[in-house]
C-alpha cells in the first residue's frame, strides 16, 4: 500500500499550514509568580519590551509592556481560533466586547470586514508559576465572506466534547468525529459551511495507545502536528517528534504511539482562491489590501472604546464573555 504520508516538515515556533489555514502557533510560556499587578515578578531589563519573542528564562512578553500579550491590533478577512489549555487570556475589542477565558476554552473570532482586539495574558498566582499554553490558528475566509460583520463565539471547556477510548483522548473543537458533535462555530465562519469539512482535534495518546483516525471526504486537506512526545507510527511508518505531517485524508489512518504523545489535527477543504496578505489583513488582491489599510486609517474599524491599548479584567479568575450586544455568559465552573 502507498504511504499515507504526503509531506513532513519540522515544527518551530510558527507551524507551516495549508489552505484553508493561514497560520498556527503554539505558545508555551513558563511565567513566574505574579507581581500583584498581573505581570511577572521578575526583571524585564534584558528584554526588548514591545517586541519580546525570544523565550528568555522560558517565557516571553510578546508586545506587552507589563502584562504579557498582544495589545490593541486590527484584523480583516479571516478568522482567529484561540485554544487555551493552561492559563488565561483577557480579550477586548473595538465592538465593545470583553472576555476572560482559558483552562480548556476556545475563542473563535471572525474578523470579517474589520475589528481591533487585544489579547493579554494576565498572571494571577502570586505564590506559584503561571504557565500559559495556547494555540492560535488563522482560518481563511472565502472572497464572498471577507466583509461579513465581525463576530466572536466562546466555546467553553465544558461544552467541548472529548472522546476517550483505549488510552486515546480526542478533544473535538470542530468537525464531526463519528457521532461526536462539536459546538457550533460563528455563523459566518468558513467552518459553518457543511461542504468545508473543517475539523480541529487535539489528540493525546497514553504510552502504547493505538487509534484509527477515520477518513475524510475526497478533496479535503489534513495535517497532523506531533508536538509532544517521541513521535508516532502512521500505518507502520515512523514519524518523528516535533513534526508536521500532511497525510492522505481519504483513508483511515492507524496511529500508534510508543510513549505519551500529543498532536493537533487540522483539516479543511481548500478554498482555492488567491491569498493577498500584509500583516494583519488577508484579502484576495493587492488592491483589497490597500483598501483595508485605507479603511483602517479612516475608521479604526469602529474605534477603540477602552482607555488603554492592553485592557485586563482584574484579579478574579472567573471566566466570562460580555458580547457587543450586552449578553453575558460564564464558564460553568467559577474559579477564584
Amino acid at each position: 500500500m502507498d504511504s499515507p504520508v504526503l509531506q513532513t516538515v519540522p515544527l518551530g515556533f510558527q507551524w507551516p499550514t495549508i489552505d484553508p489555514f493561514l497560520f498556527c502557533v503554539h505558545h508555551l510560556d513558563a511565567y513566574p509568580a505574579a507581581d500583584g499587578r498581573l505581570g511577572p515578578a521578575a526583571s524585564l531589563e534584558r528584554r526588548p519590551i514591545g517586541n519580546d519573542f525570544k523565550p528568555l528564562d522560558g517565557w516571553r512578553m510578546y508586545h506587552g509592556s507589563h502584562v504579557p500579550g498582544f495589545p490593541q491590533h486590527p484584523h480583516r478577512g479571516f478568522e482567529t481560533i484561540t485554544f487555551v489549555r493552561q492559563g488565561l487570556v483577557d480579550h477586548a475589542d473595538s465592538l465593545g466586547a470583553t472576555a476572560r477565558y482559558g483552562r480548556g476554552d476556545v475563542q473563535w473570532m471572525t474578523a470579517g470586514s474589520g475589528v481591533q482586539h487585544a489579547e493579554m495574558f494576565p498572571l494571577l498566582d502570586e505564590t506559584a508559576p503561571n504557565t500559559l499554553e495556547l494555540f492560535q490558528i488563522w482560518l481563511n475566509l472565502p472572497a464572498a465572506d471577507k466583509m461579513v460583520d465581525a463576530h466572536f463565539t466562546m466555546l467553553w471547556d465544558h461544552d467541548i466534547p472529548r472522546r476517550r477510548a483505549n488510552g486515546v483522548t480526542v478533544t473535538v473543537i470542530a468537525g464531526l468525529l463519528g457521532k461526536t458533535l462539536p459546538p457550533s462555530p460563528p455563523p459566518a465562519s468558513y467552518a459553518a459551511r457543511s461542504n468545508a469539512d473543517v475539523a480541529l482535534w487535539h489528540i493525546t495518546f497514553d504510552p502504547g495507545a493505538e487509534w484509527s483516525m477515520p477518513a475524510a471526504a475526497d478533496g479535503v486537506a489534513r495535517v497532523l502536528y506531533v508536538f509532544q512526545g517521541d513521535g508516532i507510527a502512521l500505518d507502520g511508518e515512523t514519524v518523528g517528534a516535533s513534526t508536521g505531517v500532511v497525510v492522505d485524508a481519504t483513508r483511515d489512518l492507524a496511529i500508534t504511539s510508543s510513549g505519551a504523545t500529543e498532536m493537533l489535527m487540522m483539516q479543511g477543504r481548500p478554498i482555492g482562491e488567491r491569498v493577498a496578505q500584509q500583516g494583519p489583513f488577508v484579502m484576495n488582491t493587492d488592491d483589497e489590501i490597500r483598501q483595508a489599510f485605507a479603511d483602517y486609517r479612516a475608521t479604526q474599524f469602529g474605534g477603540w472604546p477602552w482607555d488603554r491599548p492592553d485592557p485586563t479584567h482584574g484579579h478574579d479568575g472567573s471566566r466570562f464573555a460580555r458580547h457587543a450586544d450586552g449578553r453575558v455568559e460564564y464558564a460553568a465552573e467559577v474559579e477564584i
